[in-house]
């Protein structure tokens, strides 16, 4: 348990990088286009993802690392699972109208405007993987806790303890 537990705060440290970095180019693609008198919608969208995300993943992982740290809210796989399913609804929303929008940038990768919009779908689409990648594994703990005669709405999430 306590691997499934150090994979978990990999995947939410991983998640965190991404969706930093996608911040930081929402906020360079917002920045440009406000000079342009214009914006982009699905940015906007993008840049509230990231930064839900991002205190998504920061409490996540306290509650991960800092053992003192107890919230009665969040401490079973299901009550993770619910959180984990708003985001994917949001990242698979902002990815997928991105893509609709901005459409093949293959043609335009000489300027720098492409150049962002490709790393911004990039990042998009990575953050919307790794989103689904931990729904997949909780999932899966929880058909595993049914099987091992346990109940699906108890199973704890684990911590550094291994519990």
């Amino acid at each position: 348990m306590i691997y499934l537990g150090l994979i978990r705060a990999g995947l939410y440290a991983v998640l965190l990088v991404f969706a930093f970095i996608l911040f930081v180019l929402c906020c360079v693609r917002i920045n440009d286009t406000l000079q342009a008198n214009f914006y982009d919608p699905v940015i906007a969208e993008l840049l509230f993802t990231s930064i839900v995300t991002m205190l998504w993943c920061g409490l996540m992982l306290c509650i991960f690392f800092v053992e003192t740290l107890k919230f009665e809210f969040i401490r079973l796989y299901w009550q993770e699972l619910i959180g984990l399913v708003i985001l994917w609804f949001f990242w698979i929303g902002g990815a997928a109208a991105a893509s609709n929008i901005f459409g093949d940038l293959e043609l335009c990768r000489q300027f720098q405007a492409c150049q962002l919009l490709s790393a911004v779908l990039a990042f998009a689409w990575l953050g919307w993987i790794v989103l689904t990648v931990m729904l997949i594994i909780s999932i899966v703990v929880m058909i595993t806790a049914t099987r091992d005669g346990r109940k699906v709405l108890d199973e704890p999430l684990p911590t550094r303890a291994g519990r």
